[in-house]
């Protein structure tokens, strides 16, 4: 098992090397378009149960906004054009049988996913920066 402070860096350099923000653009690219489909299925074509509504906006919200972020996409920037993609999503799924749109519960969960992984990416980029000096 390698050192678990080298293994980090090498993660961290892996994850935000310049060479790879057209990589985690093209994954953040195919991340809202999977959420798109996902989110604008017709209800009778979805399965029965999904568990942890909130938790699934969450995840791929914050997931979003991670990759958007390891493309390049200054923080803010992905933050608010993340919350706005999630609501014009739900927007787009009133008119989509079986779905409810314009859900502010589902929105707030969005935002703070959105919200936490711009957090996170700020502070282990400020924390790698602080190493430096």
């Amino acid at each position: 098992m390698p050192e678990t402070p080298g293994f980090w860096r090498r993660l961290w350099y892996w994850c935000d090397s310049s060479d790879r923000h057209r990589l985690w653009a093209v994954l953040a690219v195919v991340a809202a378009l999977l959420i798109a489909v996902g989110s604008l299925t017709p209800g009778s074509e979805m399965p029965e149960t999904l568990p942890w509504d909130k938790f699934n906006h969450f995840v791929g919200y914050g997931g979003l906004a991670g990759l958007a972020g390891l493309a390049g996409v200054r923080l803010p920037i992905a933050f608010v054009g993340v919350v706005l993609y999630g609501i014009v999503i739900e927007y787009l799924q009133i008119p989509v049988p079986g779905r409810s749109g314009g859900d502010w519960a589902d929105i707030f969960a969005n935002t703070l996913g959105a919200g936490t992984a711009a957090l996170v990416l700020y502070a282990l980029r400020h924390h790698r920066a602080g190493r430096r000096d």
